[in-house]
């Protein structure tokens, strides 16, 4: 960027900083708010102005969210025709996100788009065609790839630090009660109106999780493809995807992925990330970007954390700024929900191993944080543990890759805005 101009004098003086990125939304309630007073806080900083957003409810301005000269449509396409936004953030269903994101990468904005991308293989590569063909960026909200921290853990596995990397795994048990699941019309779904959702505690809640061990096992051992995908997904209430899983994956590399969550504890574990090699064990904590490397007595924090919205727009401003998370990145997390569609459905488990939240509304599932923190320091299955509720794992062998698809018929139009 031009720091210094060179005026009719011939003195080099103080160049005018750019203007801000103009930015539009849609999608700009619930998670969108959070888009929201992420832009507002770019404009404080002279980096970025909201300008439009679409959304099918009434949009209501926000303290720290505020609407002032923000143009407000109830249909996306139309902010698309009407604004002058640079950059658009789509924030609906995952189920939506295809039509909606080709119609602003048509339109030659650049885009910020909800974490998972698209639902499925075959969504990916029409996406991916799409941007090919126009040049436009994508960057994908999975912020765990922003963390500073995990930059430091895959240079010190490339200068040895861990050995020879043999498991990356990854633990979480979260709460969510029954009203979770009657919050939109997609919520614990397996498809909505023919086309496939992203629901589920690997392909929503702790999809950060997942995402964060694809790109880490890259980062220790290496490009890689999945030989092997092990699946074991069970439900404790009455809707269509995993509340609770344990997912194995061996690669290409020798490298295997462990990912052992729940939405059905009593008791909070984030959803750490720990790298085990031959010479020691690393462990990441993705919220606070605390570090703890082989040798270390205790955990260090990392500083320089941005936004994805604020890699994009100096992204947009500098192309040779990298961005963080484009969608070539995020390609692994997609053909794992492709596995999770073809997949059985999730076993349920008996009601004798559940009991009752402390908050109400709900049920926990019992002994689940033990059977979590056991499989992630073995690296082995629930069923291999011999835990009362598992079952047999589901095992596929993922083919190779296909080639792009044929141009798609057009897709229907999804609900304007969210």
């Amino acid at each position: 960027m031009e720091l210094l101009r060179t005026g009719d004098s011939g003195i080099r003086v103080p160049a005018s900083p750019p203007d801000p990125t103009r930015v539009a939304l849609v999608g700009a309630l619930g998670h969108g708010l959070r888009h929201r007073r992420a832009i507002a806080s770019l404009r404080e900083r002279g980096l970025a102005r909201l300008v439009a957003v679409a959304n099918r409810r009434p949009v209501a301005p926000e303290a720290d969210a505020p609407l002032d000269g923000v143009a407000v449509f109830d249909d996306y396409r139309r902010l698309l025709r009407e604004s002058d936004a640079e950059i658009v953030v789509v924030c609906t269903p995952p189920h939506t996100h295809l039509p909606i994101a080709r119609a602003v990468v048509e339109s030659g904005r650049d885009l910020l788009l909800e974490k998972p991308p698209v639902v499925s293989p075959d969504e990916y590569a029409v996406l991916a065609a799409t941007l090919a063909r126009t040049g436009v960026a994508c960057q994908v909200n999975f912020q765990s790839l922003a963390s500073p921290a995990l930059a430091r853990l895959g240079a010190a596995a490339a200068r040895g630090a861990l050995g020879t990397p043999a498991l990356v795994s990854v633990a979480g048990a979260w709460w969510r009660p029954d009203a979770y699941y009657r919050r939109s019309s997609w919520a614990g779904r397996r498809e909505v109106d023919g086309v496939a959702t992203a629901d589920g505690a690997l392909g929503n809640q702790f999809a950060h999780a997942v995402m964060q061990c694809l790109a880490v096992a890259e980062r220790v051992g290496g490009p890689y493809r999945i030989d092997l995908v092990e699946l074991e997904r069970y439900r404790t209430r009455d809707i269509e995807v995993e509340d609770t899983a344990c997912l194995r994956l061996t690669l290409s590399t020798g490298v295997r992925i462990l990912v052992a969550v729940s939405v059905c504890a009593a008791d909070f574990v984030y959803g750490d990330l720990a790298v085990h090699g031959d010479r020691g064990t690393a462990r990441l904590e993705f919220p606070t970007d605390r570090l703890k490397l082989p040798g270390d007595s205790e955990f260090r924090t990392v500083t320089g954390r941005v936004t994805m919205l604020e890699n994009l727009v100096a992204h947009r401003r500098d192309r040779t700024v990298p961005l963080l998370a484009p969608l070539p990145v995020t390609a692994p997390v997609v053909d794992l929900l492709g596995v999770l569609h073809a997949a059985p459905e999730p076993v349920l488990v008996p009601r004798r191993h559940l009991s009752p939240h402390p908050d109400g509304d709900g049920q926990v599932l019992t002994g689940v944080v033990d059977a979590i923190r056991a499989a992630v320091a073995a690296g082995a299955l629930f069923s291999e543990l011999g835990v009362a509720w598992a079952r047999p794992a589901y095992r596929v062998t993922p083919g190779p890759a296909a080639g792009p698809p044929a141009p798609p018929a057009p897709a229907p139009a999804p609900p304007a805005g969210t």
